[in-house]
């Protein structure tokens, strides 16, 4: 079984839970962690949880939505040696475009899109230039999602956000061949996460979800040997709408989803009355 490669310093955004939080496990106690989210008191628990002697470990409470937040972490980030790029925040809402704030949409465009653009562009020259003069590789990792290979009905935002991750990590694969850096858009399936339930439904209890470190341990094994990963028990599910028309995917996955959608309806108007029952 092949071993993941060995970095110094990783960069991880979404760290404080899910499969960014996995990563941090996965990783080995000699590489040194940036940990990024929101959850500050999450991120200081985990920060504490994976600490080792001579271990290198800064944690960054910051709102990746936000110019302010993202020029925070990249002021923390310069100088520390990266060579391990994990772009792993995300977000998303399920239901009609229509029907969200559009602040909550901008957001997931925010979070989902530039977010990984920003702190790429900014990261990948120190890295590069890093990984020639130590004779290294470093590798940038951009989590996608097997949303991201057909249109979405009731989740356009968070589709469309993740085919611009999916596309950009490929496009990079192809631009930085021949440069001392392993590129990979990791494509998770369902994974027992919370985004499921801050999404608006339970994608972790779905069958065939797979565990967070899971996919991890998958992701950083296909460094340097792939370019994208679709990860988990459901990856051909993922790709069979390839093999047809995108109008007939993008019908038949709206009625799939339009489904779960009013399953998640009904499971919340019917919440209120069961627990005034119980009382």
């Amino acid at each position: 079984m092949r071993r993941p490669p060995s970095y110094r310093m990783a960069l991880i955004t979404g760290a404080s839970s899910g499969i960014g939080q996995a990563f941090a496990e996965e990783l080995p106690a000699r590489t040194g962690l940036i940990l990024v989210a929101r959850n500050a008191a999450r991120l200081e628990e985990l920060g504490r949880a994976l600490a080792r002697p001579g271990r290198r470990i800064l944690t960054v409470a910051a709102d990746l939505t936000t110019d302010a937040g993202r020029g925070e972490v990249l002021e923390r980030a310069r100088g520390q040696g990266i060579d391990l790029l994990i772009n792993n925040a995300g977000r998303g809402r399920l239901g009609r475009l229509i029907d969200h704030a559009p602040e909550d949409e901008r957001a997931t465009v925010e979070l989902n899109v530039t977010t990984p653009l920003v702190l790429t562009r900014a990261l990948l020259p120190e890295m590069l230039a890093a990984a020639h003069e130590a004779r290294r590789r470093a590798a940038l990792i951009v989590v996608s999602s097997e949303a991201a290979f057909a249109p979405l009905p009731y989740f356009a935002t968070y589709a469309a956000s993740k085919a611009f991750d999916l596309v950009l990590a490929e496009s990079l694969a192809g631009e930085l061949r021949g440069e001392p850096i392993d590129v990979l858009a990791l494509c998770p399936g369902a994974t027992r996460t919370e985004f499921g339930r801050r999404a608006g439904f339970a994608l972790g209890s779905w069958p065939g979800a797979a565990a967070p470190r899971t996919v991890a341990r998958e992701a950083l094994r296909a460094l340097g040997r792939h370019d994208v990963l679709v990860s988990g028990r459901l990856r051909r599910t993922a790709l069979a709408p390839l093999t047809v028309p995108r109008a007939l995917a993008a019908r038949g996955l709206g009625c799939l989803i339009g489904l779960v959608v009013r399953h998640q309806l009904r499971e919340d108007e019917q919440g209120p009355r069961a627990t005034t029952r119980a009382s």
